[in-house]
């Protein structure tokens, strides 16, 4: 009778989940990694609350993310596999039961993710679809349909230049409407040359470009990528959203177009956290020194503007990014090193824990501290949640800490040991407790009688004002010769709410007035409909479109089609360096990320393209040229290193997402991608300032596996029969963007490159 009595308060306590998913969409759902009030609170309050400390199940899948549910599915990212097959794995789950439905592996390449840091983000469902969307480790984006389908997707390394650090932090993305919202550091062309700490808004159905904002200032600290989630909210007739970023600024940025609106400098390093809203403040967290005092870290409060018509601050001369606010805006904040775990606000008490495992509640209107209470010896990135009175704490040495919160101090109820180290946050939806550790998926029961759900505030939106500019859509573009693609426009409101669209557009080529490289794009307009002809050159600028007094502007890029030649004699060089005094010009504008890792300078009586040490941030140089979805085809050009007998740089080609690189010091050919798990090598005596031919191709099999095909030799004699290595990979990556590759260790020595050609394979 008991068992059958469990079993009805279980069936009970499910069917109301499903019940509640079919009305208020918050209800029974978990679709964001913080939750409904993006906070990290749940709605959910039970009836005959108990806490059962044993799984209900596991599943033995890695993962430092948090899961989500919409409509009784489970939808969490984890990985598996060492070396050269780790795998990062998105899993849809019956909720009930916890069996796979279907699942989706992606795999590293090219970046630089140390020790296995992957999956540090979660997926997110867009409740108006259904559609999962996931931003991966390695810069992919992805948009799936419920049934696992691919709808769109992007690779943002390859793309817009995203670049990738040792630390993997990649996030989630955010859906707001029709948008949604992904961010990264990218370094891209033209005015987006810069490393910067980026936002895009896409079209969460097409997948296509509406904007890109650069809201901070500076390249990210020390190699600082941000992954601070952001939260959305309706400020004076307009979506904003609040976020961290990667050069230590609390930014606000138009949700409906990109329109950075003010900034907050916090510290010097970057703020990792995701930042959340309390009344009219926004409440964050870092763990890097302080820009105004000697003392690292804080817990903060700014006052944000209601009014953003008007003059918020002064954009700092030379500096760019959003107005900064005044230090008065700081409402209160308290000394606290935190670097990645983000605050919890409920009923006025703000929940943090510090990098030593120390939680304070904290009186969100003041800063004032109410208590402490010490849960473990280190924190490094998952977040509190509550439900019902109780926080939900999994700490970094792998326990899941259940603390009620209801008295005037905190009291631990359940402390429950996991196997591998916790980095996610918990996930609490219908009566259960999700946690993923670097070992496992558990699943814990909250036992109840009944499960009754908070209404969630009523969501503000805007209603759209008069037409005031247009949003061609996309607003950037890739193209080729030959090739022609129509441009959608809109028509935004003076604060970037969507109004309608306009049929034509008069179109006439834009060149900034703070540009510093004056080009066009070899193309044409005819209606809304962009060409660019066979044989159109190389080459990247932008268009103004004007429509019943309305404008707005296009950036684009043509891309040359195979084969694909470039010897650089045809570059000017008008420039003089101001350490190295040689003159010196620019790559190719359309090539990805070039401006700032490489220029063109003469060497050896040719113009050759030189890698660049202006900035260490760039001592690891990907650059990318043409289409992320090319394939089948063979890179050769001559290639040289800088250096001495005790060092030397690294000089090479990308192929399908492989580097096929000359490793200077080790005096190896080298084939690789994310360089821990697929690095594969054969020797090869490599002399400093000694030109060599280097030669790749990919050959992928039916089956998917793939062997990597390199082969150099001293510029000038005959290339050899055989190839130096023939690299086999499991996993072979079917497509990718070629490029060419540098790495100068601390930027000290340089690297060379010239008569660059790609052509199709035979």
């Amino acid at each position: 009778m008991k068992r059958i009595s469990r079993l009805c308060v279980a069936l009970l306590a499910f069917t109301q989940a499903l019940s509640a998913q079919e009305g208020d969409v918050n209800q029974g759902n978990w679709f964001n990694w913080r939750g409904p009030l993006q906070n990290g609170v749940s709605l959910e309050s039970y009836e005959g609350y108990e806490f059962n400390e044993t799984p209900i199940w596991t599943d033995a899948i890695a993962g430092r993310g948090t899961p989500v549910i919409f409509k009784g599915r489970i939808y969490s990212w984890g990985y598996r596999g060492t070396g050269a097959e780790v795998m990062e794995v998105l899993q849809a789950r019956d909720e009930k039961t916890g069996k796979v439905l279907w699942e989706v592996e992606t795999q590293d390449f090219m970046s630089d993710t140390a020790y296995s840091r992957y999956t540090l983000g979660s997926p997110t469902v867009d409740p108006a679809t259904g559609n999962i969307f996931l931003m991966n480790t390695y810069g992919e984006v992805y948009c799936f349909d419920p049934d696992g389908k691919t709808v769109w997707y992007h690779s943002l390394v390859e793309r817009f230049g995203r670049l990738t650090f040792p630390n993997g932090r990649a996030g989630a993305v955010v859906i707001d409407g029709d948008i949604a919202i992904v961010r990264g550091v990218t370094s891209y062309w033209g005015a987006d040359g810069p490393a910067r700490d980026r936002f895009f808004g896409v079209d969460k159905n097409t997948g296509e470009l509406l904007w890109s904002s650069t809201p901070g200032v500076g390249p990210p600290y020390l190699k600082d990528s941000s992954f601070s989630t952001p939260f959305l909210a309706t400020v004076d007739g307009r979506r904003v959203f609040y976020a961290g970023t990667g050069c230590g600024n609390i930014v606000c940025v138009n949700v409906g177009d990109g329109t950075p609106l003010w900034r907050f400098q916090v510290s010097k390093g970057g703020v990792n956290a995701s930042p959340v809203v309390y009344q009219d403040k926004v409440i964050g967290i870092h763990g890097a020194e302080n820009m105004d005092t000697t003392e690292t870290g804080r817990l903060y409060a700014i006052r944000f503007p209601t009014e953003l018509d008007g003059k918020i601050g002064e954009v700092e001369e030379g500096q760019g990014g959003a107005p900064k606010l005044a230090a008065n805006a700081e409402a209160w904040r308290y000394t606290f090193e935190q670097f990645n775990c983000s605050p919890l606000v409920h009923d006025g008490k703000v929940y943090q824990m510090d990098k030593t495992g120390l939680m304070v509640c904290v009186d969100a209107n003041d800063g004032k501290v109410l208590w402490e209470l010490k849960l473990a010896n280190e924190q490094l990135f998952a977040s509190p949640v509550y439900a019902d009175g109780k926080l939900y704490v999994t700490t970094s040495p792998g326990e899941l800490e259940v603390i009620d919160v209801t008295g005037a101090e905190p009291k631990v109820l359940h402390k429950v040991k996991l196997e591998g180290n916790c980095y996610g946050s918990a996930m609490i939806c219908n009566g259960r407790v999700y946690v993923h550790t670097s070992e496992k998926l558990y699943v814990f029961e909250i036992k109840n009688t009944g499960i009754k759900w908070a209404k969630a505030p009523e969501e503000s939106r805007p209603t759209p004002g008069a037409p005031a500019k247009l949003l061609p859509v996309p607003s950037d573009i890739l193209i080729f010769p030959g090739v022609s693609q129509s441009i959608k426009l809109r028509t935004l409101d003076a604060a970037g709410n969507h109004v309608g669209t306009v049929d034509k557009a008069e179109w006439a080529t834009f060149i900034p007035p703070t540009a510093r490289v004056k080009s066009t794009m070899d193309a044409t307009f005819e209606g809304n409909t962009i060409s660019a002809a066979e044989g159109a050159k190389e080459s990247a600028g932008a268009w103004k479109a004007t429509a019943d007094g309305l404008s707005g502007i296009l950036r684009g890029r043509v891309a040359k089609t195979l084969p694909y030649t470039q010897n650089f004699d045809a570059f000017e060089l008008p420039e003089e360096h101001p350490l190295d005094k040689v003159k010196f010009g620019h790559p190719p504008l359309p090539w990805i990320g070039a401006r700032l890792k490489w220029d063109i300078r003469e060497k050896d009586g040719n113009k050759v393209l030189a890698k660049t040490l202006d900035s260490v941030l760039f001592q690891r140089g990907l650059t990318f040229v043409g289409d992320p979805n090319l394939k089948n085809y063979t890179v050769q050009a001559d290639v040289m290193t800088d250096g001495n007998r005790r060092i030397k740089s690294v000089v090479g080609l990308i192929n399908q997402r492989y580097i096929i690189a000359l490793v200077g010091n080790s005096n190896v050919l080298e084939v690789s991608s994310n360089h821990e798990h697929f690095n594969k090598n054969a020797p090869f005596p490599i002399s400093a300032n000694q030109w060599y031919t280097l030669k790749t191709r990919v050959d992928v099999a039916a089956d998917g596996s793939g062997v990597v095909r390199a082969k150099a030799w001293k510029k000038g004699e005959p290339e050899p029969e055989a190839w130096t290595l023939e690299a086999e990979h499991k996993h072979a990556y079917p497509m990718g963007a070629p490029g060419v590759y540098g790495f100068s260790p601390q930027a000290q020595k340089s690297v060379f490159i010239d008569n660059l050609t790609v052509t199709p394979n035979e």
